[in-house]
């Protein structure tokens, strides 16, 4: 165990010709973080290994859990002072779907990360409708449209078709739904006497945490998933699936996950959430600086047991600027990852706002809302005030550049173009019903799930 408050003490002295932390008043110096062994939990284990939370005078425990039920239930009990989030889990938790409590976010941890991998055997299925480039390797992004022959012909069998999420209201949920409803695909519907989500379903999507993916398909329990990595990287390790989208080349530079804390947390250690905002967005720039040259050391960190434990080499294959797709299709893509390029860290209203937009098209918000009531949702549960303190202090400490956060900014981005999505359509996050009614597959303004159909 480091000495903490020694070097917490170090950290906080100015030495000649050195920026350094400048220590803000603790309400609460003892903390325990909790995470789940992905890739794009680093900024946590960078925040840690390099002595960010001890230069602001914190003494941080990171500890691994389960699941992100179990990962959510230790937020709102106090188990834990925060955690790694599923960015839905703060606005679904605040709204009341499933656990309810007002959880709150100043930290946006990531852009991208995630994929879609299908089996060895539904790759060969789906093979023969992928369109293929000059040198006979499959044309990337593939949309959903390869797959729809292969889930007709199982429907036709009389077989279902199984593939994996890791959570309700996570973005890999929400992103194979967009990737299955684009390729003319239904992947079903909740409502509240069924939260299934497979009400008039193609495809019947199933809750399995992200490390069990590749050993769940393996078996064939299902025929895919939606996960971060390094579990889609695993499975062409092992030979056993082939990863048929990224989420970057699905919705380039969409939101991952958020650091979420209790709104009770925030409001009686104010202090203590700036300081601890701040050592995340020095582990975020560390992992982005210098065009990636951190990221072997990255990985290194990342595949110890105590954080994510997987194969060093596996971590690697997407972490560092690179994607396999099958056995020797490495292709790069520098921003699979990304910590803090694009303004990754800061809280947008916006990426807020999406994730609220897919919850009311998949039916796990009921009924229709006015574009006023999303806003005040995202306001509720971002905080871009408190993220912007926190780079304050580190621009006035000379830890960072003030030229990399966007000050002057009201929380929205602008709308995302229709070139940078797969199924062509732009997203306004100031106009979220506009949004949803412009989607093909999904609720639109007025209508409902009643038992088996949708109505209005």
């Amino acid at each position: 165990m480091k000495k903490l408050a020694t070097i917490a003490l170090l950290g906080s002295t100015m030495l000649a010709g050195q920026a350094s932390a400048e220590l803000l008043d603790l309400e609460k110096d003892e903390l325990k973080f909790g995470f789940i062994k992905l890739t794009d939990m680093a900024p946590l284990a960078v925040a840690y290994e390099n002595g960010y939370f001890e230069d602001e005078g914190l003494f941080v425990t990171l500890e691994a859990q389960a699941n992100w039920k179990v990962l959510l239930d230790g937020v709102i009990d106090g188990q834990l002072d925060g955690a790694h989030m599923l960015a839905g889990q703060p606005l679904a938790a605040t709204i009341g779907f499933g656990t309810e409590a007002h959880i709150v976010t100043p930290f946006s941890m990531d852009l991208n990360g995630n994929g879609i991998t299908v089996s060895n055997e539904i790759w060969e299925e789906m093979k023969p409708y992928v369109p293929l480039m000059e040198d006979g390797r499959p044309q990337h992004p593939i949309g959903a449209e390869s797959l729809k022959p292969v889930v007709e012909a199982y429907a036709d069998a009389g077989k279902p078709f199984n593939m994996g999420m890791v959570f309700p209201v996570s973005t890999h949920n929400y992103e194979i739904r967009y990737w299955l409803a684009a390729g003319g695909i239904e992947p079903g519907y909740y409502s509240q006497e069924n939260i299934s989500g497979q009400i008039a379903a193609d495809v019947l999507l199933s809750v399995t945490p992200p490390p069990q993916m590749p050993a769940t398909m393996e078996a064939g329990t299902i025929y895919g998933y939606s996960v971060g990595e390094p579990w889609n990287q695993q499975a062409v390790a092992k030979g056993i699936g082939v990863p048929v989208i990224t989420d970057y080349e699905l919705w380039k530079n969409n939101p991952e996950k958020v650091f979420g804390l209790s709104n009770e947390f925030v409001e009686e250690n104010p202090n203590t959430t700036i300081a601890l905002t701040k050592a995340l967005i020095r582990a975020a720039m560390w992992l982005d600086e210098n065009g990636n040259a951190n990221r072997e050391e990255a990985v290194d960190m990342l595949a110890r047991s105590e954080y994510v434990g997987a194969d060093r080499d596996v971590i690697a294959a997407s972490m560092t600027g690179t994607f396999e797709y099958e056995k020797g299709d490495i292709r790069e893509v520098p921003d699979f990852n990304v910590f803090f390029r694009h303004n990754a860290t800061y809280p947008f209203y916006s990426d807020a706002i999406w994730y609220l937009t897919q919850m009311r098209r998949w039916g796990q918000i009921t009924d229709t809302k006015p574009d006023e009531w999303y806003d005040e949702v995202a306001k509720s549960v971002y905080k871009p005030a408190i993220y912007l303190e926190a780079a304050k202090h580190l621009v006035d400490e000379g830890l960072a550049d003030e030229a990399d956060f966007p000050w002057d900014s009201d929380g929205y981005k602008v709308a995302t173009p229709a070139e940078d999505i797969i199924d062509g359509i732009p997203y306004d996050g100031r106009t979220p019903n506009a949004y949803i009614d412009s989607l093909p597959i999904g609720l639109k303004s007025g209508q409902m799930v009643e038992g088996t159909d949708v109505k209005g």
